[in-house]
């Protein structure tokens, strides 16, 4: 599957979820995925989860994020000590 395939597999809609990005056809936000992730599920436990989501859902929400930081200049997670 291609980058644009993936990233189509996204939607983003006034109407739902406030503007989130969205997995296309689902109110499962794309952050939503990223901190179940974040937070230690598996693809495959968050497949079992939710009937009908994809692998692909789930790498088109990871490379959803690595575009939105790539738009991102620099973000400082900290100061550094002078």
């Amino acid at each position: 599957m291609t980058n644009q395939q993936l990233i189509e597999r996204i939607t983003i809609n006034p109407a739902i979820m406030a503007g989130k990005p969205v997995i296309r056809g689902t109110r499962l936000t794309v952050e939503y995925i990223l901190n179940l992730l974040a937070h230690g599920a598996t693809p495959e436990e968050i497949l079992g989860e939710y009937e009908g989501l994809s692998q692909e859902d789930i790498q088109a929400c990871l490379l959803f994020a690595t575009k939105a930081l790539a738009e991102i200049p620099y973000m400082p997670l900290q100061k550094e000590a002078a």
